[in-house]
């Protein structure tokens, strides 16, 4: 299973042609996909016009939906982030974090364009769907 950052969905949902939109756009319809709860509200809080939203609504929650929280994750999430930070990395976003953890923890593959995720390639073993 792929879970699709929100990184990604704002440029696919923006027009914007990158590795990682292009691959989205191949895995669509062909591959299992998952949305975490957490990356479906922000990526739905930015759209203004109410189609777009509803559009996007639509194409998102016929997605496999991962809760990315809970109490396991959390605690696990800490112990990434601080073990980063022995590795001389400071994880900007507490949601990063929890999104890494859930995809290291449950094997899911994460295709993202946020550079904040590849320390926990590098040292935690995050699968990046680009690989």
């Amino acid at each position: 299973m792929i879970l699709v950052d929100s990184s990604v969905w704002i440029d696919y949902f923006r027009g914007v042609s990158t590795l990682q939109t292009d691959r989205l756009d191949a895995l669509l319809g062909a591959e299992p996909l998952a949305i975490g709860d957490v990356i479906l509200t922000e990526v739905l809080q930015g759209f203004v016009h109410e189609r777009a939203f509803n559009q996007a609504l639509a194409l998102l929650t016929s997605l496999t939906l991962v809760e990315v929280g809970g109490q396991e994750i959390a605690i696990q999430a800490a112990r990434n982030f601080r073990t980063l930070r022995v590795h001389g990395v400071t994880v900007r976003k507490t949601i990063d974090t929890l999104i890494a953890t859930c995809c290291i923890e449950s094997g899911h593959a994460l295709l993202y364009s946020d550079r904040d995720f590849e320390p926990f390639v590098e040292h935690l073993g995050l699968q990046s769907a680009l690989a």
